[in-house]
C-alpha cells in the first residue's frame, strides 16, 4: 500500500536534479580574462657568513631596483636584525618576533604598520630573534615566518622579495627557504678570504642536498665583497659552477660611507653601475644546480702559506694527554684456576 507514496519523492528529486543540471548547462561561459597578468614574485634568498656584507649589499641592492621601478620586499632573517640598519640609516625598526610578543601579552593584533616600514619605494621588515642565551634562532626563523604567512604573506604583490640570511649557521631554521622550497634560487656573497668560501660552500653543499631530495632551488651565482684581485673567490665561483653576479671593490670611498650609513646604490652616483649591473644579473640569473668542492679542493684555492698546508698531524699519546709517564699496571681481572 505505501508503494506509490515511496516512488513519489524519487520522482521529485530525479526532478529536481534535472532541472538543475538544465539551469546549468543554459549558462554562459566565463567571460575572457582581459585583465593584466598578476606579477610573478622572484623570492630569493641570500646567504653568506656573518659580516661579509650581505647587508650592505642587500640595502643597495633593493634601493636600486626600487629606483628602477621594481617593487621590493627586503626582510631581514639574521638574529643580529642589521640588515634594514643601512637602508634607514643606523636606525632599527621593530622585529617581528618582539613585537609579535608584546601585542600578544596586550590582547592586540599585529597589523602591517607595526612591522613594516619603506623609504623610496623600498618595503622592509624584520623577524628578529631570541634574547641573547634564551632560544633557538632558527627556531624564531620558523616563527616569524608563521606570522608572515599570518599577516598574509603569499597575497602580496611584490616583484622581488629578498631575504636575508645568516649563513654560518647550518641549522634546519637558516635552510628554510632551500629546505621547503620558499625561494627560487639563492644568491651567496663571498670575498677572497677561506672562511666566507666555506660558508658560501656549506650553502652550495645544502643547495645540492635538496635538489637530490627533488627540491627546485638552485644557486643564481655569488656577488663578491670587498674584492682586492686576488682572485680566490672567482676560482671558488669557476670550481662550483655558478656565475658572479657582481664584484664590489675593497674602495675606502664605499667603506666610509657604508659605515656612516649612507646609501651608495644611487642611480647617477659614482657606484650606480656596480648596483644597475647587479640588480639585472640578480633579476635574470638562473637557478643552477652548484658543485660543491670537497674540503681539500676548498684549500686547494688557497696558497700553502695562507692556510698552512704541509703542516703534519701528530698523534697525541696517553703520556702527553697527562703530562706525566703512564704506568701500565697489570689487570685487576680475577682468573679462576681451571677455567
Amino acid at each position: 500500500m505505501n508503494g506509490p507514496a515511496a516512488i513519489a519523492p524519487v520522482r521529485s528529486a530525479q526532478a529536481s536534479m534535472t532541472d538543475a543540471l538544465r539551469q546549468e548547462a543554459a549558462e554562459g561561459p566565463d567571460p575572457v580574462h582581459t585583465a593584466p597578468a598578476k606579477r610573478e614574485t622572484q623570492i630569493i634568498a641570500i646567504y653568506g657568513k656573518g659580516g661579509i656584507g650581505k647587508s650592505f649589499t642587500l640595502a643597495n641592492l633593493s634601493y636600486m631596483m626600487a629606483q628602477q621601478g621594481k617593487r621590493v620586499l627586503l626582510i631581514g632573517c639574521d638574529p643580529k636584525s642589521d640588515t634594514t640598519s643601512l637602508l634607514f640609516g643606523g636606525r632599527s625598526c621593530p622585529t617581528i618576533i618582539e613585537t609579535s610578543s608584546k601585542k600578544k601579552a596586550a590582547g592586540e593584533p599585529v597589523a602591517i604598520g607595526d612591522v613594516c616600514f619603506k623609504r623610496d619605494g623600498v618595503f622592509a621588515m624584520e623577524l628578529g630573534g631570541p634574547e641573547v642565551g634564551r632560544g633557538c634562532g632558527g627556531r624564531g626563523i620558523i616563527h616569524g615566518f608563521e606570522l608572515l604567512e599570518k599577516l598574509g604573506f603569499h597575497q602580496w604583490d611584490f616583484d622581488y622579495v629578498l631575504l636575508d640570511f645568516l649563513g654560518d649557521v647550518v641549522c634546519g631554521g637558516f635552510g628554510l627557504p632551500i629546505a621547503r622550497d620558499m625561494c627560487q634560487k639563492v644568491i651567496v656573497v663571498g670575498s677572497n678570504d677561506l672562511q666566507s668560501l666555506y660558508v658560501a660552500n656549506n650553502v652550495c653543499s645544502a643547495v645540492e642536498y635538496f635538489k637530490k631530495l627533488g627540491g627546485n632551488v638552485g644557486v643564481a651565482g655569488m656577488v663578491i665583497n670587498k674584492d682586492d684581485g686576488t682572485g680566490e673567490a672567482h676560482a671558488f665561483a669557476e670550481a662550483a659552477g655558478i656565475p658572479i653576479l657582481s664584484a664590489i671593490p675593497a674602495d675606502d670611498d664605499i667603506r666610509r660611507k657604508s659605515a656612516n650609513y649612507e646609501i651608495v646604490g644611487v642611480p647617477g652616483g659614482p657606484w650606480a653601475s656596480v648596483f644597475e649591473q647587479l640588480a639585472t644579473q640578480v633579476a635574470e640569473a638562473p637557478p643552477l644546480r652548484p658543485k660543491p668542492l670537497t674540503h681539500d679542493a676548498l684549500l686547494g684555492l688557497f696558497k700553502g702559506d695562507a692556510v698552512g698546508r704541509g703542516v703534519v698531524l701528530n698523534p697525541a699519546t696517553m703520556e702527553d694527554m697527562c703530562a706525566a709517564d703512564v704506568l701500565n699496571k697489570p689487570s685487576l681481572e680475577v682468573v679462576y684456576e681451571g677455567a
